[in-house]
């Protein structure tokens, strides 16, 4: 009598055809596993030597979000790892009194994780994904320099791995995606800058009281927020991060290869020329932090998110900077994409064709909310500031922006793609 086992690797007929995803933030990771459980051989290629850190939030909201964090087994990890909602934020004027007070899930979502947390989770899972599949291999440090597709498969280049040739290319590689550029065309093509720019560092040992409290202050076009994730609490020298929301519409540098860290500080500091409350103090702490975190507002929207064998995915496909539900969607995304690759048995034509059918109607909803997030963190009057702050002191307005969120969040069916995929098979032991 044969041993059998449960095991959800329909498609070891794939012969574990190899995926090369650039990007080891979220959506990578994401990808790895779920290609690893179903027979796939991943490579994950990322520029930084090391997971990314840092202490800025993601989150999570909805039964979509939550469906998938499930089916991959990270649920209770990722609550585990919440950051522990703190006090509400509070938007002060120049003097410090209070004008707007938001609920600490306003921005949290239903579950809120350290990025840096998320990233090491979704790695750790993906080189233990429990299905028997190939172990993802992770290429840091390194980076794509060229993508030639042919009839058998994609060959690439890198600045310092040797060249290899796999069966398909999966850009996951952010709002700034190389393999978007290198197999799509140039980012002025697909990333729109929306007008505003973000900005994020810890603050220094020396701000003592200045996050204290969650506070935001508004001037016209300008926001600056302190405050600290009770997470960290117990990291040594931690006392806090600031958050700053700026209109502009210069080029300025963010290129986080090449451009000049000083360049983006200086940008940062005249942004805020002037500016009230403790505003001075706050942009002071800038010059000496090496976390900043510094990039436009923009949208992607690239009109087909595949080409032969590459496909784009998450922020490189359907990216907004804030506001747009990225990291949801970008689990979403790898689910699906991985799901469709594992029922087309291979078919990377119709399994892209299908993703993309599933999820763009999805994902562009989502991005809806990040093209009006600039001016809504720092309208660009007076009378947008105050008509702002009206609407968030209405309780009824909040939960109703509340709940709209969760519904866009929620506006997909999820194929069972494990359900699906899972059948009997002979064990190791008993296939030899």
């Amino acid at each position: 009598m044969t041993d059998e086992v449960t095991e959800p690797t329909e498609h070891r007929a794939t012969h574990h055809r190899t995926v090369l995803i650039s990007g080891a933030s979220v959506a990578g990771p994401a990808l790895a596993y779920w290609l690893s459980r179903y027979g796939y051989r991943p490579t994950v290629v990322e520029l930084a030597p090391a997971l990314r850190s840092g202490g800025f939030a993601v989150d999570f909201r909805g039964a979509a979000h939550r469906t998938v964090l499930e089916r991959m087994g990270i649920l209770e990890a990722v609550e585990r790892h919440a950051t522990g909602t703190g006090p509400a934020t509070t938007f002060i004027d120049g003097q410090g009194r209070q004008m707007v007070a938001l609920p600490p899930e306003f921005a949290a979502g239903e579950i809120e994780i350290l990025r840096s947390d998320l990233s090491r989770l979704l790695y750790d899972h993906s080189l233990a994904p429990g299905g028997g599949g190939p172990t993802p291999e992770y290429l840091f440090n390194d980076s794509l320099t060229s993508l030639s597709q042919t009839a058998e498969g994609v060959h690439a280049t890198f600045e310092r791995s040797a060249p290899r040739t796999f069966d398909l290319v999966v850009g996951a590689d952010g709002l700034h995606s190389t393999v978007r550029r290198l197999a799509f065309g140039p980012e002025s093509d697909f990333v729109s800058h929306l007008g505003y720019y973000v900005a994020a560092w810890d603050l220094p040992e020396s701000a003592t009281d200045l996050a204290a409290r969650p506070v935001g202050y508004n001037e016209p076009g300008r926001l600056a927020t302190v405050g600290r994730t009770p997470r960290r609490a117990r990291e040594a020298g931690y006392t806090g991060e600031a958050f700053c929301v700026f209109a502009s519409d210069d080029a300025l540098l963010h290129d986080r290869r090449t451009g000049d860290p000083q360049s983006r500080k200086k940008a940062i500091a005249q942004a805020y020329e002037g500016a009230g409350w403790r505003t001075q103090e706050l942009i002071d702490t800038l010059w000496d932090t090496d976390s900043l975190y510094f990039d436009s507002i923009s949208r992607v929207d690239v009109p087909r998110w595949s080409t032969g064998r590459i496909a784009l995915l998450g922020d490189a496909a359907y990216g907004a900077t804030l506001g747009g539900m990225g990291t949801g969607s970008a689990i979403i995304g790898a689910y699906v994409l991985a799901g469709e690759l594992a029922m087309a048995d291979g078919d990377h034509s119709t399994a892209f064709t299908r993703y993309e059918q599933k999820l763009r109607p999805y994902a562009t909803q989502c991005q809806q909310g990040g093209r009006s997030t600039g001016e809504f963190l720092a309208p660009p009057t007076q009378e947008a500031l105050s008509a702002r702050n009206a609407a968030l002191n209405d309780p009824a307005a909040i939960t109703a922006m509340l709940q709209q969120g969760h519904d866009i969040s929620a506006a997909i069916h999820l194929d069972d793609y494990p359900s699906r995929l899972t059948h009997r098979i002979p064990t190791p032991a008993a296939r030899n």
